[in-house]
């Protein structure tokens, strides 16, 4: 989605809004994921909640870490290749200098007690910020009313949770069904055609 803003302008701001939201965010992917969704879509109103959603779900599914496969995904809607690449370079450049300058001090912050205290207070926060995330894409799944959705995503969890499934044959048999039920449809729609 070209916007009819200068270039220049909107992708500093693509570059900023990245930027800030990777350096200020612990706790992984999941945490980004909901911050990105804040800034993206409430704020800057760059892209509709169902998109951000098909984001998360496309970024959480594919190999690599969640905010760059997010960040892939935005950077491109929002501009193209160039918005792509100012995206992940936005993204990318918090942790990598944040954990180049952890590895030089790693000594001094592994066996400090405030770091390692900070760190464990931290954890709280993440899982609330976590927690969020499934509520929304839980209750967004709901609203699709397509009883196949809502079945996947509660056997997803029982496999995950109960029966401690491997995530990514969760994932897989998520997509399998998924292609079935398009393909049906699909198939359908021809016969109506027809």
């Amino acid at each position: 989605m070209r916007t009819k803003e200068n270039p220049a302008r909107m992708l500093w701001q693509l570059f900023k809004a990245t930027f800030l939201l990777s350096a200020f965010t612990f706790g992984g992917g999941f945490v980004i994921v909901s911050l990105m969704k804040k800034k993206f879509v409430e704020d800057l109103q760059w892209l509709e909640e169902e998109e951000m959603l098909d984001i998360t779900a496309i970024a959480q599914s594919s190999p690599g870490p969640i905010p760059i496969n997010a960040s892939v995904i935005l950077g491109y809607r929002m501009y193209g290749v160039v918005g792509s690449l100012v995206a992940i370079l936005g993204t990318a450049l918090p942790p990598m200098i944040i954990i180049s300058v952890i590895s030089v001090f790693y000594t001094q912050f592994r066996t400090n007690r405030i770091i390692a205290i900070a760190l464990q207070v931290m954890r709280a926060g993440v899982a609330a910020v976590i927690f969020d995330v499934v509520i929304n894409l839980a209750k967004n799944v709901i609203a699709t009313k397509r009883t196949l959705y809502i079945l996947l995503m509660v056997t997803a969890f029982v496999g995950k949770v109960i029966l401690g499934m491997d995530a990514m044959i969760v994932i897989l048999c998520c997509l399998v069904v998924g292609l079935v039920d398009l393909a049906m449809e699909l198939r359908s729609n021809r016969k109506v055609v027809a």
